[in-house]
């Protein structure tokens, strides 16, 4: 079960790596054809669409590795058993809301390529397929929230606590 949670993990962070990409061969393409008094049309809204997937699809290899900005002023106070409740509170309520959001847009996407909603831009792209990329970030998000509930749950430190202690050392 670990390798395979590591390897969506990966997945979706080398995804999330070719969007970035993506958006950057975008801004030179675009930057490029100007010199040439060109325009690449629709490289504006691709290069947006990219960037919001490669967020969402970076959100949980990011819980992961403990980089996300965590406000943790009472939870790194605690000690024992005190902190182990609030770390499954906190654990407990991101996951039940990154749950709900997921499950919202992916709901969201499937009414968008239901009704062939297409983008207003340049391109009529359909927006099931940027929203669609969105939503399985989500999901890997809830998947990570899910693994570090049930490693604190059985006693082990959540994925961030120990990424943030490998990089501090």
């Amino acid at each position: 079960m670990r390798t395979a949670l590591s390897i969506l993990y990966r997945t979706a962070e080398i995804l999330g790596a070719v969007l970035l990409a993506a958006i950057a061969v975008l801004i030179v393409t675009q930057v490029a054809s100007r010199l040439f008094d060109r325009m690449v049309p629709g490289a504006d809204e691709l290069a947006g669409y990219c960037m919001a997937a490669s967020f969402f699809m970076m959100l949980g290899p990011a819980l992961r590795r403990g980089a996300h900005i965590r406000v943790g002023v009472l939870v790194e106070r605690l000690r024992g058993a005190p902190r182990r409740a609030m770390e499954l509170l906190c654990l407990g309520f991101a996951t039940a809301l990154s749950g709900y959001f997921a499950w919202y847009w992916a709901r969201m996407t499937y009414d968008s390529y239901d009704f062939g909603d297409l983008s207003q831009g340049v391109l009529p792209i359909p927006l099931w397929m940027p929203q669609s990329l969105m939503a399985v970030g989500l999901v890997v998000l809830v998947i990570a929230l899910v693994d570090d509930l049930v490693a604190v749950l059985l006693g082990r430190e959540a994925s961030y606590q120990h990424a943030g202690m490998q990089s501090e050392g």
